[in-house]
C-alpha cells in the first residue's frame, strides 16, 4: 500500500507499470504530457479511486514538486526515447532526457522520496563490442540519446552521494510488449513489423538482418522494477541493472517468429515477403545483457523468454 508516482505512466512501459501497480493495490499517481504516451492507455484506470492522473511536463520543476508531494517513490519513466529521434532533434532530446531528469531528482530530494527508480538504457554500452554487456563496462555513447541516458546515471550517482536519496538504474533493453505504438516515424521494431506484416506489408530490415538483439518483454521488465521497489538489500541501491532477458535473436530471426506466430490468424502472412535497406545510423551491430548482477542482487528471475513474449504480444496486437 504505498503511494507512487509514475512518470511517463501513459506511455507503453508506465501504463504496464500503473496497471500493475494499481492491481496491487498501491496509490498511482501518472505524471504525463502525452507527447508520446496516449490517453487511451490510461482510460481504464480512471475509475479507480487509487489512481490520479496529472497533465504536466517534466520540463517544469514546479510541475514535478507537485507531483511529488507525499510520494513514497518514484518510477521515472519519462523520457523521449529513440536513436533516430534524438539524431533529427538533440536539442528536445537533451531537454527531456536530461533538464526533466533533474527536475525529477530535485523534486523527489525536496519531498523526501523513498526510493527514485529509473529508466537507464542499453545505449548506454554504446561502441563497446564486448559480450555480454556487464555494467561496469561502458563505451562511449553513438547517439545524442545515449549520452542523455549516460548523464542521468550520473546525476543520479551524484545525487545519491550528496543527498542520501535512493536511486536505482535500469538498463533497458529493447523492451517490447502490450501497448507499444507501431505507429508514427520512430516506432520500435517489433509493433512496427507486426502492423505491417498484419497488413500484408513488407516489413524492412535495416541491414543483412544479422544485426542482433537482447529483446526484452514487458512482463520481466516490470518484475525489476517491482523488485528494485521492494529490495531491502543495501549493496542492492544505487546501482544499475542490466533489464534484459539474457539472450539475443537476430532481426532475420525475429521476422521468422513474427510470421509464425501471426501465421496461425491469417495463413497467408507467412508469405509475405521481406525487404532490406542500409543500415541505420547510430545502431549498434550486437546486444546482449549479462543479467547475473539482477539476479544476485535483486533475486531477478526473468518469467518470459523472447519467444514466449513475442507470442504473447501477437496475440495482443491481433486482439486489440
Amino acid at each position: 500500500m504505498s503511494n507512487i508516482l509514475i512518470t511517463g505512466g501513459a506511455g507503453f512501459i508506465g501504463s504496464n507499470l500503473c496497471e500493475h501497480f494499481l492491481n496491487k493495490g498501491n496509490q498511482v499517481t501518472c505524471l504525463d504530457n502525452f507527447s508520446t504516451g496516449y490517453r487511451h492507455n490510461v482510460e481504464e484506470f480512471l475509475a479507480n479511486s487509487n489512481f490520479t492522473l496529472i497533465e504536466g511536463d517534466i520540463r517544469n520543476l514546479e510541475t514535478c514538486q507537485k507531483a511529488c508531494e507525499g510520494k513514497d517513490y518514484v518510477l521515472h519513466q519519462a523520457a523521449l526515447g529513440s536513436v533516430p529521434r534524438s539524431i533529427n532533434d538533440p536539442a528536445t532530446t537533451n531537454e527531456v532526457n536530461i533538464s526533466g531528469f533533474l527536475n525529477m531528482l530535485i523534486a523527489a530530494r525536496d519531498h523526501h522520496v523513498k526510493r527514485f527508480v529509473y529508466a537507464a538504457s542499453s545505449s548506454t554500452y554504446g561502441d563497446s563490442e564486448a559480450l555480454p554487456k556487464v555494467e561496469e563496462v561502458i563505451g562511449k555513447p553513438l547517439s545524442p540519446y545515449a549520452i542523455t541516458k549516460y548523464v542521468n546515471e550520473l546525476y543520479a550517482d551524484v545525487f545519491a552521494k550528496s543527498y542520501g536519496i535512493e536511486c536505482i538504474g535500469l538498463r533497458y533493453f529493447n523492451v517490447f510488449g502490450k501497448r507499444q505504438d507501431p505507429n508514427g516515424a520512430y516506432a520500435a521494431v517489433i509493433p512496427l513489423f507486426v502492423k505491417q506484416l498484419m497488413n500484408h506489408e513488407s516489413p524492412v530490415i535495416n541491414g543483412d538482418g544479422n544485426y542482433s538483439r537482447d529483446f526484452t518483454y514487458i512482463a520481466n521488465v516490470v518484475q525489476m522494477n517491482e523488485r528494485a521497489l521492494q529490495t531491502t538489500n543495501p549493496e542492492a541501491v544505487n546501482q544499475v541493472y542490466n533489464t534484459a532477458f539474457g539472450d539475443r535473436t537476430t532481426l532475420n530471426d525475429l521476422v521468422g517468429y513474427l510470421k509464425e506466430f501471426l501465421a496461425e490468424y491469417d495463413a497467408t502472412i507467412a508469405d509475405v515477403p521481406v525487404l532490406h535497406g542500409p543500415n541505420r545510423a547510430g545502431d549498434i551491430p550486437h546486444s546482449l545483457a549479462s543479467i547475473e548482477k539482477a539476479k544476485n542482487l535483486l533475486g531477478y528471475k526473468p518469467e518470459f523468454s523472447m519467444r514466449e513474449g513475442l507470442k504473447e504480444a501477437v496475440e495482443w496486437y491481433w486482439g486489440d
